[in-house]
């Protein structure tokens, strides 16, 4: 058993080194620490200093190629939708300065934009969801072509909502027909006034020929930060059925998305072999890359090509050049007219 001497000795010998180590640290050892804590420093110092110098280069550079890549966007958009009539539909708050950038690259390409319509808490609340699907039975009427019997709710409000941006007056291919006008008014309002499925930014009067849908980006979490839940999946299901009705109802559609991420529509869409096969996407419309894309990437959709466009995972930097043939609109022939007609 250890006694009480061992202790004490124990005591000592630690205060003994402690008092050897004050010495000469203070004594013989004091200038070769000091010296060399102060090397160092100022080696640590220098590097801060160059890994600064470098990073404000590299900044620079990518600055440069912004600048490069935002001067060369109406050479490259020029003349890639001419003519061709967009709506533009965001799934949720997206930030003005994106909307901005798209509906600028959209106007370089020669594109006209119909209509800015934006879906609300509304579309995907699950407390109003009897709401919805009251409201469906009111629309189907008005729908043409109808969805199958079995669809969703989200896909039928889906098909009600791109029916109502580009249907055209059988009369007047310049006009929506009253059908979408009623379908529109019907989305756009409720019960409560204050809480309608979406909203519209300006009146529309013009049927869109192909539709952009704009997802609401996923925001970076900082690090050590809490991240925020992902959307449910009945909220992505509903999302993706905006997207799928807009590529079936309209002659071509893309989804205009921010980085990719956990929890972005893209990573959804790609992540489903069917859905990507089918769907159009671009990735990072926060930058000039993206928004660029775009207008590019919706070209190639009319004219039969699917692809999803980024620097992600299964993406594609740019899309491919394409040429699509001149718009033609005329009205619908009356059933008597023809050959042998009455004047």
């Amino acid at each position: 058993m250890i006694d009480f001497r061992y202790h004490v000795v124990s005591l000592i010998s630690v205060f003994l080194a402690l008092a050897v180590g004050i010495a000469l640290g203070a004594g013989p050892l004091k200038e070769t620490i000091g010296d060399t804590l102060t090397g160092q420093v100022e080696q640590l110092r220098q590097e801060k200093d160059a890994l600064r110098t470098e990073l404000d280069g590299t900044a620079g550079d990518l600055k440069d190629s912004e600048t490069y890549i935002d001067a060369a966007g109406p050479q490259l958009l020029d003349g890639a939708l001419t003519g061709r009539r967009v709506a533009v539909i965001a799934l949720g708050k997206v930030p003005d300065k994106t909307q901005t950038a798209l509906d600028q690259r959209l106007d370089q390409s020669g594109a006209t934009v119909t209509a800015h319509v934006t879906l609300t808490d509304m579309w995907t609340d699950p407390d109003v969801r009897t709401f919805r699907q009251a409201l469906v039975g009111q629309l189907t009427p008005y729908l043409d072509p109808a969805p199958p019997a079995d669809a969703a709710v989200e896909a039928d409000l889906a098909s009600a909502l791109v029916q109502a941006l580009v249907t055209a007056d059988p009369a007047n291919p310049d006009a929506l027909s009253n059908d979408a006008s009623t379908l529109l008014d019907a989305l756009s309002s409720s019960d409560n006034k204050d809480n309608p499925l979406v909203t519209v930014s300006d009146p529309v009067t013009m049927p869109a020929d192909a539709v952009v849908v704009v997802a609401v980006p996923v925001e970076p979490v900082a690090s050590g930060a809490t991240p925020p839940p992902a959307p449910s999946a009945d909220v992505v299901a509903a999302q993706v059925a905006v997207v799928s009705a807009a590529q079936k109802l309209s002659t071509g559609a893309v989804l205009a998305d921010g980085q990719r991420g956990k929890g972005t529509l893209t990573d959804a869409i790609l992540a489903d072999g069917d859905l990507a096969a089918a769907l159009t996407t671009v990735s990072g419309t926060d930058l000039v890359t993206g928004q660029i894309n775009v207008p590019l990437a919706l070209a190639n959709r009319i004219g039969g090509v699917n692809g999803h466009y980024g620097f992600g995972d299964g993406e594609t930097p740019l899309p491919p050049a394409v040429q699509l043939p001149a718009v033609s609109r005329t009205a619908a022939v009356p059933q008597d007219a023809g050959v042998g007609a009455a004047p």
